[in-house]
């Protein structure tokens, strides 16, 4: 098992793989982003949100986080959280510039939003829509719907970590395969990783800037997440979750 792991994470042979893949025969790119589908909603600027501008602080500051406080998050705090770990900044061909990198510039992530304590806005399900806004720096969310029994609901689908529940947002990173595949083929999963890697860490550096602590999570039931988020387990699945919120 130890050693099947590893290759896994072994570099393959790039030149192979970029001839046979879907790019190189001409096959159109898959969408940059999920079509929206439910309430389109603007959130204000997050400039003045910062709170932590000395770069060598956030760095010395960072903790996971795992005791929040009843403190409601602001709508320009949740923003600057979203843009700091998927934002939009230029788009060019098939590809765009993001705030965090990614191999080829694919950026195979969508970003959901459980929110339970955000100032302004009802509590539920969200998705983040990085091409909406893009020129402007403004931050627009999308509406799934309500999330039934929430704090049950999120316990359960974090493998029970019921602190986790306390927090005002949990996010939410699934992955679309295809959108590295097309370009990557069978060396894609191995980039997708690296690339989820430099998310969370932007999501953990930014909550710190803003005053606020985080707990980057692999531990959560995949099949109750995907039935949540509404995705199929397959083209998309959950990969990440990660608790935002003020400390107790």
């Amino acid at each position: 098992m130890y050693t099947e792991n590893r290759k896994f994470m072994h570099c393959p042979s790039f030149k192979n793989l970029m001839v046979e893949s879907d790019q190189s025969k001409g096959i159109e790119p898959p969408p940059l982003t999920n079509p929206i589908t439910g309430e389109v909603i603007h959130l204000p600027s997050f400039e003045g949100a910062l709170t932590t501008p000395d770069y060598m602080k956030i760095l010395d500051t960072r903790r996971s986080l795992r005791e929040y406080s009843d403190a409601p998050m602001t709508q320009a705090q949740l923003a600057f959280m979203l843009w700091s770990t998927q934002g939009v900044q230029g788009k060019r061909g098939v590809s765009t510039f993001r705030t965090v990198p990614s191999g080829g510039a694919r950026h195979p992530f969508e970003t959901y939003i459980a929110v339970q304590n955000v100032e302004g806005l009802e509590p539920g399900l969200y998705r983040y829509l990085p091409m909406e806004n893009m020129e402007v720096k403004k931050t627009a969310i999308e509406r799934l719907g309500s999330i039934e029994n929430y704090k049950e609901k999120i316990t359960e689908m974090l493998a029970g970590q019921a602190w986790a529940a306390k927090a005002p947002v949990i996010l939410f990173y699934t992955c679309v395969p295809y959108r590295a595949e097309w370009r990557y083929v069978d060396a894609a999963h191995r980039v997708v990783l690296i690339d989820l890697g430099h998310l969370g860490q932007n999501a953990m550096l930014s909550a710190v800037a803003l005053g606020l602590g985080t707990c980057c999570m692999a531990a959560y039931d995949q099949g109750l997440c995907d039935e949540l988020l509404g995705i199929d387990g397959l083209n998309e699945y959950t990969v990440y979750a990660i608790s935002v919120g003020a400390s107790a």
